[in-house]
């Protein structure tokens, strides 16, 4: 194609295929699904509760919840549950300074649930994973919780993004 011609396409936003507005609307799906999911796993780490029930009472005080959202939400809670012994010494081992069961639930809680994306959503890009890890960090924890949270998640990133890297050829 021409320049003359390139000039005379309309652009991807003018024919409506910018993908911006879709990808704003998958944004703040995924950041429901996710502040949805960190009520339920916080809910039943402080108090025992059954997951199950947790998760419909979290539907009912958010209604109407999106099918998509309640999908993820029940991939995240069951899936951080199911893992959460292989996940806790994952994150104790990035955030060596300050052991899970002193971490204030919310973090934990966050910590869990972003590490469980990060090992088991490859679909979903690290960054934004992390940043939003770090945005319900300062939304619902302390004044140094985003911080935090950014610091143990990149160091656990990086170090799971050194151990995936292939091993260098033997010499010979």
């Amino acid at each position: 194609m021409t320049d003359e011609e390139t000039r005379d396409q309309p652009s991807r936003k003018q024919r409506g295929g910018g993908g911006s507005a879709r990808a704003t609307e998958v944004a703040a799906l995924r950041h429901q699904g996710r502040m949805l999911a960190l009520q339920v796993l916080f809910e039943v780490d402080l108090t025992g509760h059954d997951p199950e029930e947790a998760i419909g009472r979290a539907f009912a005080e958010h209604e109407p919840v999106a099918t998509v959202v309640q999908a993820q939400v029940q991939t995240l809670v069951r899936g951080v549950l199911a893992t959460r012994d292989s996940l806790d010494p994952i994150i104790a081992t990035a955030a060596p300074a300050r052991a899970l069961n002193e971490q204030a639930a919310i973090e934990r809680n966050v910590l869990r649930l972003a590490t469980f994306e990060l090992l088991h959503s490859p679909n979903v890009p690290p960054k934004a994973v992390i940043n939003e890890a770090v945005e319900l960090a300062k939304r619902f924890g302390g004044e140094n919780s985003g911080k935090f949270i950014n610091g143990v998640l990149r160091t656990l990133y990086e170090d799971q993004s050194r151990s995936q890297e292939p091993a260098p050829a033997p010499e010979g």
